[in-house]
């Protein structure tokens, strides 16, 4: 591993499913026996707005009781011991990565432990409900949502993530299905940008042709190895 430099980690719901989060949605479209339609767009924000807070409510309530497993562990031993530049970009909206001792966490999806204004344009650490529609810190008015990106929203920060892409030697997927973009293309960026790719899964993804070399197998036990790997 001494020839690389700069590396790139994407992680997904698989690296969370250890540690008792669900994956984002069953093969049958349904998310927590909710379609997606009716809790994850701003339209159906607009529509029910009491039926999304307290869906993001439970949600938020729920990471809050779960624990980092072996992957998150090993990624912040990675994260606190590698010399070279370092960017996880997550599309989990947990936080269990800096949890574990991550600092170098970028969420693409926004977080759960977050409120947005939307008044303000404020992001504001936050751990209790919503659906009373408790006033913003800064400006007071009664406009928070959930600071989690929904479908038909741009992801955050896709400049940062674009330009490590550009300087990386090595892109690593873990525990991603490959099915959701912009983070599917991903790797077929980082590969033709002339980086080495790694697939760390548990089966393989939709996107597995991408990937010079793919391990299968629980994040909890391909994660730490490779890392032990990259460290040696």
């Amino acid at each position: 591993m001494g020839k690389y430099r700069n590396i790139v980690i994407l992680t997904g719901a698989g690296v969370s499913a250890e540690s008792g989060i669900d994956t984002f949605r069953s093969a049958g479209g349904l998310w927590e026996n909710h379609r997606v339609e009716d809790v994850a767009t701003p339209q159906a924000f607009v529509r029910d707005p009491d039926l999304v807070h307290r869906f993001y409510d439970m949600r938020r309530a729920a990471i809050q009781e779960k624990l980092p497993n072996p992957a998150h562990d090993a990624l912040a031993e990675l994260d606190a011991r590698w010399t070279g530049d370092l960017l996880i970009v997550t599309q989990n909206v947990d936080d269990l990565h800096e949890r574990a001792g991550a600092r170098r966490v970028l969420h693409m999806h926004g977080e759960h432990l977050k409120a947005w204004c939307t008044s303000c344009d404020l992001r504001s650490p936050w751990r209790t409900t919503l659906i009373e529609r408790p006033p913003c810190p800064v400006c007071q008015a009664r406009t928070l949502r959930p600071d989690v990106v929904w479908f038909g929203e741009m992801p955050y920060r896709m400049g940062e993530i674009y330009a490590a892409l550009r300087s990386a030697d090595l892109f690593v997927s873990i525990g991603t299905s490959g099915a959701v973009y912009p983070a599917a293309g991903f790797v077929r960026d980082a590969r033709e940008l002339g980086a080495q790719t790694l697939e760390l899964n548990l089966e393989r993804s939709q996107g597995s042709r991408w990937f010079h070399e793919s391990r299968l197998g629980p994040a909890s036990e391909v994660v730490p190895v490779w890392v032990e790997e990259v460290l040696a």
